[in-house]
Parts: C-alpha cells; sequence; structure tokens
C-alpha cells in the first residue's frame, strides 16, 4: 500500500493535534504516511520531501506548524501538490502568530488553511480533494457527513428530555 496523503509536523510536539489527523484519516481507509520536518532547522529535507512527493504517489499534504510557521508554505513553494496548512496553539500568541503565518502567503504560493489546531478539518478537506477521483471515498465522505446531522438531531432529541420549570419545548 503506497500512501497518498502526508502529513507534516514542525516537531513531535506537535503529535497530539496532528492524530486527529491520523485518526480522521485511518477511519476512512486512506492510506498515509507521517514525518517530522522542520522549515528552519532541516530546510534541504523539506525541500526533497516537497520535490519528491508527487513522484512517490501522495496526493495532497497536510503540514502542522506552530509559531513562524514556515512550514506549510515552504512546502507549497517546492511542490505543485495541494498543501493544508494547520497552525499549532503554543507559543504567546496562543497559535495567532502561527496562522497568520500560514494564512499571508504570497500570490502562486498557495496554502489552504484550516483553524488552529484543526488538523482533523484538515484531513477531511484532505479526503474531500481526492474524493473527487475516488467514487469509493466520495461515498465515505456523504455517510460522514450526514452522520454529523445525525448526531445533532439526537442531541436536540437528548436536550428534549431536560426539565426546567421554565424551559418550554419547541
Amino acid at each position: 500500500m503506497t500512501p497518498i496523503v502526508s502529513i507534516i509536523m514542525g516537531s513531535t510536539s506537535d503529535l497530539p493535534i496532528m492524530e486527529k489527523a491520523m485518526q480522521f484519516l485511518n477511519d476512512m481507509h486512506v492510506p498515509f504516511e507521517v514525518n517530522a520536518l522542520s522549515a528552519h532547522r532541516t530546510p534541504d529535507a523539506v525541500e526533497q520531501f516537497a520535490k519528491s512527493a508527487q513522484q512517490r504517489g501522495i496526493k495532497v499534504i497536510i503540514a502542522g506548524a506552530g509559531m513562524a510557521a514556515a512550514l506549510p508554505g515552504v512546502i507549497a513553494a517546492n511542490t505543485t501538490l495541494p498543501v493544508i496548512g494547520v497552525p499549532i496553539k503554543g507559543s504567546v500568541l496562543d497559535g495567532v502568530d502561527a496562522l497568520y503565518s500560514i494564512l499571508q502567503m504570497p500570490p502562486g504560493i498557495p496554502v489552504a488553511t484550516v483553524a488552529i489546531n484543526g488538523a482533523m478539518n484538515a484531513a477531511i478537506l484532505a479526503c474531500q480533494m481526492i474524493s473527487l477521483a475516488d467514487p469509493a471515498l466520495a461515498e465515505k465522505m456523504t455517510a460522514y457527513k450526514n452522520g454529523l446531522g445525525a448526531k445533532i438531531e439526537k442531541a436536540n432529541q437528548a436536550l428534549s428530555e431536560v426539565k426546567y420549570e421554565y424551559k418550554i419545548d419547541s
């Protein structure tokens, strides 16, 4: 089995956040790989990774980074594959610095960006991209999205059981 999604993080300290992406891809049966690469500490390795990813069968790259958060942009500068950036909270600026760094890419070097610590949404977006050419994954994604609505319906049912003297059920 060859990975089609690559999850990259600037440091293994990002693992607790990025595991949410790994779990979603695993649940959807999407083969993925995981590596720690640093745009600042291993720039040559990042460049080599990005330039070889497509030849290795990767279709989407998810890159998580905190603070200066250069990793997603450096990867995007070296590949034509879609790159999804995950800003990681961890600095005194609560991840806003990483968010701005990932969002503010120059023309021609786009990085799709999810919420701070939004690794699961990055995996969902990656699956949606891949499902454009994969009918089986598209079915799984449709079922997943339908399941989200069912969860809300179930939550509303549970809320209807909550009783207060002045609560009016609609």
